[in-house]
């Protein structure tokens, strides 16, 4: 049995009659009548009732004809999903995000996504970078907004956006009034740091080192705005990215550019190399490409 024989089955039902099906279907009549015949031998039952001017139906034939009506609906079903993922009509996308970096950037790109294809949705997981990272590799979601470096062996990525690392400091620190900084010359201050969960805590950490001092840590967190809090309220410095200075609303919390070394703040879209990505994620992706934050 296959579907061909069951769409010309059903024709000829359907018409109750093989000339009117053969137009139908562009179908020579003694092709359809040798396909039918097939079809009756194999189920070893006549299914169509031939002594009357028009084709009948028998007892089985009402039943093949039930369950073929049904048999070819669900092969038009797959063919139309396959067809609307094809083309982008819907889908669905897993994505991680960083906290507040993705928020702050990210919601237009996302209202413009989804602006163009209403039927797509996004399903949004925040996480630290390394997180998102150990999250894209694993599979758990598809595209991750996370920043340099990643692993190139592993990750493909899409630069998304580049800023400056910036120094922040309480309106009263001897800082105050400069324009740029060296980073050497914080070596002894005590610093606010991300914990060892973001990568911006190794970043700043790394580029103290490469300035000839391991940088005094006074408090680490996870929340950006206690860091700026703290920031305020003199319990030290911190350094993050330019984006974010807006974030805190605090007229006690000044941003000092790093004239040296210059530290960027790449931030990108990552995928998994080699790991199939449906539709829609490839939709994205050129969107992506298309609207660069």
């Amino acid at each position: 049995m296959d579907l061909q024989q069951l769409k010309y089955f059903v024709e000829v039902a359907k018409q109750e009659s093989f000339t009117k099906a053969s137009q139908v279907l562009l179908v020579s009549q003694p092709s359809i009548s040798k396909m039918i015949k097939n079809l009756e031998d194999e189920l070893k039952a006549t299914l169509l009732d031939r002594s009357e001017r028009k084709i009948k139906l028998t007892d089985v034939g009402a039943i093949v004809y039930e369950q073929a009506l049904k048999i070819l609906q669900s092969v038009e079903d797959v063919y139309s999903s396959v067809n609307e993922l094809v083309h982008i009509e819907k889908g669905t996308i897993k994505m991680g995000l960083m906290p507040t970096i993705g928020v702050l950037l990210f919601p237009n790109i996302l209202a413009g996504f989804k602006g163009e294809y209403p039927q797509i949705d996004i399903d949004m997981v925040q996480c630290s970078a390394k997180q998102l990272t150990l999250k894209v590799k694993q599979g758990d979601i598809d595209l991750g907004v996370t920043v340099m470096p990643v692993d190139s062996d592993i990750f493909e990525t899409i630069p998304l956006l580049s800023e400056e690392l910036v120094v922040i400091v309480d309106s009263e620190h001897w800082l105050v009034e400069k324009e740029s900084v060296h980073l050497s010359d914080l070596k002894n201050e005590s610093f606010i740091l991300l914990t060892e969960d973001y990568v911006l805590h190794d970043v700043v950490t790394k580029s103290c080192v490469q300035s000839g001092f391991e940088p005094k840590v006074a408090y680490k967190s996870s929340l950006w705005d206690i860091m700026g809090e703290m920031v305020a309220t003199q319990v030290g410095i911190s350094i993050i990215p330019r984006s974010m200075v807006s974030r805190f609303n605090n007229e006690k919390v000044h941003a000092i550019s790093i004239s040296y070394p210059i530290i960027d703040w790449e931030l990108v879209l990552i995928y998994k190399k080699n790991k199939y990505l449906s539709f829609a994620a490839r939709e994205f992706i050129k969107y992506i490409q298309s609207n660069k934050l």
